[in-house]
């Protein structure tokens, strides 16, 4: 008889996460930043980088069919591969004539095969981890995860920058996007071994049936939840404002002067929004969790809103003043990436503690974090057109509006649970 040895977690949590995190924040970021320097509009960019993180929203519908047959590991391992073929066809496609409509095709493939991965690993996770273990690794899971935002935000254009200045635009990000392919394949056969199976789950007669019953059943005690109209509300309105600003900030960073952005290069872009700001991002975070964890949350709720929502107004006041001071610049983006850090835990827990509880917790979280990025979705698409019709100064003015809705729904949103003794 052959013993397995288990897997140590360490030889395979990090590099789970960090594949996880790679494809989304390359399509919903990285992507805009390339999109603008091939010379599409902004109004397009916008609207078609927001649509194609649909998968993200909508994972909840297929997540149990993924039950149904072979293991979590080999989904994990067939999105990571498949997306690194993506990838790769993405850096060939950028060459061809109309290049623009495959590229979104090939994106909205990432995309379900990012949002499927998103269900595979961690169910992986909960499954070969025992909850001593889950809680012990959860720090590795979320540095992991940014990890992959300072990777590609920062590392990848600021190269991305570098490789303009010698070869120009095209091949500079068609040599990106190879990259980002490159390392979802190695990701990806580097799993085949050290990734644990997630186990297994036996077919049985009528699962696809009993799995669409149990669906019906799930969304349904969902939407039956006390106050669950104003909490879907405000789920959707915590983050509105950020959805009209997340397309819009890289592409007026980028914009020359004269048409009203600060003119930045990639390599300026990849340091400040996606080192300084992502390092800005997590030290907001863990500052959060003590603020909470003292206070507790419904007595900080309207303030971690405010936190979120209001240091928005830096991207008003750099439209306006356009300074070229790049302590300046920088400093207003580590400002607003902080306050977005700080003032996200806020809602993350929110979800956690008054959405998800009842008899399908996780369920109702992944419910709710898909409602989540609906509200992100939404004014994405429409952000485009409207910073193409006011222009960046009066868009960035609009935006501080947008925020007045949650504000006012943080402070009288109602509680179903109390908050333990802090």
């Amino acid at each position: 008889m052959t013993v397995t040895k288990r897997k140590n977690p360490i030889s395979w949590i990090p590099t789970l996460y960090f594949a996880m995190g790679l494809p989304f924040v390359v399509l919903n970021m990285v992507t805009v930043l390339m999109f603008k320097g091939l010379g599409i509009s902004d109004t397009r960019i916008a609207f078609w980088t927001s649509l194609v993180m649909l998968p993200w929203t909508l994972k909840p519908l297929w997540s149990p069919f993924l039950e149904l047959f072979k293991t979590k590991k080999f989904f994990v391992i067939t999105t990571q591969i498949t997306s690194g073929v993506m990838f790769g066809l993405l850096a060939f496609s950028l060459s061809l004539p109309d290049f623009f409509c495959y590229a979104i095709a090939l994106l909205a493939v990432i995309a379900f095969c990012g949002a499927t991965h998103d269900i595979a690993a961690d169910g992986v996770y909960m499954v070969a981890l025992d909850k001593e273990e889950q809680a012990r690794y959860i720090g590795w899971q979320g540095a992991f995860y940014n990890l992959a935002k300072v990777v590609a935000t920062g590392g990848l254009v600021y190269w991305a920058g570098c490789l303009i200045e010698q070869v120009g635009q095209l091949q500079a990000w068609m040599t990106i996007m190879g990259i980002c392919g490159g390392m979802m394949l190695v990701l990806g056969f580097y799993h085949v071994r050290l990734l644990p199976s997630g186990g297994r789950t036996a077919v049985t007669t009528g699962s696809w049936r009993e799995s669409g019953r149990e669906l019906v059943r799930v969304i349904g005690s969902f939407f039956r939840k006390k106050h669950i109209g104003w909490y879907i509300l405000f789920i959707i309105l915590y983050r509105f404002a950020e959805g009209f600003v997340i397309k819009i900030v890289p592409l007026f960073l980028k914009a020359p002067i004269r048409e009203g952005g600060l003119g930045l290069s990639e390599q300026q872009i990849g340091l400040y929004y996606g080192i300084f700001g992502a390092a800005a991002f997590v030290l907001g975070s863990l500052s959060a969790g003590y603020f909470i964890s003292r206070r507790g949350l419904r007595r900080t709720l309207f303030t971690l809103c405010c936190i979120f929502n209001i240091p928005f107004v830096v991207y008003s006041l750099l439209a306006v003043f356009q300074p070229t001071d790049s302590w300046l610049i920088a400093s207003a983006i580590v400002f607003e990436y902080f306050g977005y850090g700080f003032g996200f835990v806020g809602l993350t827990l929110f979800m956690m503690q008054q959405v998800a509880p009842g008899e399908h917790p996780m369920a109702h979280y992944a419910f709710a974090s898909g409602i989540m990025n609906l509200g992100v979705m939404i004014p994405g698409m429409m952000s485009g057109y409207l910073s193409d019709w006011l222009g960046y100064r009066d868009f960035f003015t609009y935006v501080l509006v947008a925020a007045v809705p949650a504000l006012l729904m943080a402070w009288f949103i109602p509680f179903t649970y109390k908050d333990k003794e802090v």
